[in-house]
């Protein structure tokens, strides 16, 4: 009696063991990683979404790894040579096609309708395929203060009817002339790499330019054009004219020049806008991009969430991505880090994009300007290559023979790489 109460006993404990052990099992770990390390918030954030999702089902578990965004990319490049890529990864929207030219990433396989809303930005295809879509986009604006155009007797430019580009140099010189700031403009130049083809590349393409023509793909004739001389032109004659910071910039005046009075506009993204509306309240106004004869045009494309392509488990990538894309998701990180929701029942739950919000014309400047950048594996080197152009530009370098150089550059890489084919 007693050893058969025992035996039992044994056989009990040991088929719990059993049963814990598979339960433990059960969810199958998914390798996550995100370019956002050092930022509290977003770790927040992106960890609240993991807890729900682990949480709402039992087959997937997704574990988190960060990195510095300054050295995500390399990180990911490494990985892949190695064999190593997570199971999901974030990308930032231009680069993207060339991670699915290098077969980094997969095309997604999302549920149908699951990104029909989504701004166009937001979602990163190549060859006609989705491969990644973002919880977010941004957005640049002018920076400007009311009181300060008015008193200037500048219009206010709105969306539908934007400065032109006489209208936005009038400006600039009415307002250097005014005596009262260091600059009529801050363009940023203290940021260096993708910020000049974000933030001036549309300036090229309002000309009607760009980095290359991808459906050749060339760049020589495009980048370096008629009308990439005339946009090359001019902007040399913002420093030549000192209407705005050069190279030199500090970090410091970029951050704080036109909060502090210095510069009369800035031209800068909504995730700075935040610190400008705590100082400057109502007085405060987002312009939209100035018309350069081909419409207005900023950039388009943050960062964004894909699936690698040597995953062996594609199907809970996949789940937990679109897991990740419900409003109420959207909507907290917008909240947490000012950046604009991807849908318009997003931007309607957050504190700053829905009706009559102090940054709701980002939404609107996003849906009507927001510009792909080259949709080509060839863009991150066409990206740096134009990035040294401007510089030597605004640094008084012959404007023809720094983009006939740029374009040069960009061809041999094609040219080196198959045209990326």
């Amino acid at each position: 009696m007693t050893v058969s109460f025992t035996l039992r006993r044994r056989l009990f404990i040991l088929s719990m063991a059993a049963l814990g052990a598979t339960s433990a099992h059960a969810q199958t770990t998914l390798s996550m990683w995100y370019h956002g390390a050092g930022n509290p918030v977003e770790k927040d954030l992106m960890a609240g979404i993991i807890k729900d999702f682990n949480g709402s089902q039992k087959e997937w578990k997704v574990e988190l790894q960060q990195f510095p965004q300054e050295a995500y990319n390399t990180s990911v490049v490494a990985a892949a040579v190695a064999g190593k890529l997570p199971d999901i990864m974030d990308v930032d929207g231009p680069v993207m096609p060339n991670w699915a030219w290098s077969k980094y990433l997969q095309p997604l396989a999302l549920p149908a309708g699951a990104i029909d809303k989504f701004l166009p930005g937001t979602i990163g295809k190549y060859n006609g395929k989705v491969y990644s879509v973002g919880l977010w986009d941004a957005a640049c604006a002018i920076f400007a203060r009311k009181s300060v155009l008015a008193a200037n007797n500048i219009r206010i430019p709105t969306l539908d009817k934007p400065w032109t580009k006489a209208e936005f140099d009038g400006a600039l010189v009415t307002l250097q002339k005014s005596g009262k700031f260091e600059y009529p403009i801050d363009l940023g130049l203290a940021w260096k790499g993708e910020w000049y083809s974000y933030a001036f590349g549309p300036f090229l393409q309002s000309t009607g330019g760009d980095l290359l023509n991808a459906a050749t793909p060339k760049a020589n004739g495009t980048l370096n054009g008629k009308t990439g001389v005339e946009f090359g032109t001019w902007w040399q004659s913002l420093f030549t004219r000192k209407l705005t910071p050069g190279t030199s910039q500090s970090g410091a005046d970029r951050e704080a020049g036109f909060i502090d009075g210095k510069y009369a506009m800035q031209w800068n993204g909504n995730w700075a806008a935040l610190p400008a509306l705590k100082k400057w309240g109502d007085d405060l106004v987002f312009l939209p991009a100035p018309d350069f004869g081909k419409g207005s045009k900023i950039g388009a494309a943050s960062w964004q969430f894909g699936v690698s392509a040597t995953t062996k488990n594609a199907k809970g990538a996949n789940a937990f991505i679109a897991y990740a894309l419900k409003d109420k998701y959207l909507a907290a990180f917008s909240d947490g880090i000012g950046l604009i929701p991807s849908t318009p029942a997003a931007a309607a739950m957050t504190k700053n994009y829905n009706k009559g919000g102090p940054m709701e014309v980002f939404f609107a400047l996003t849906a009507k300007q927001a510009t792909l950048r080259a949709s080509t594996p060839g863009y991150a080197g066409a990206s740096s290559e134009f990035e040294k152009a401007l510089s030597d530009i605004a640094n008084g370098g012959k404007v023809a023979d720094a983009l006939d150089n740029a374009a040069d550059a960009i061809d041999a890489d094609l040219k080196k790489n198959g045209n990326y084919r």
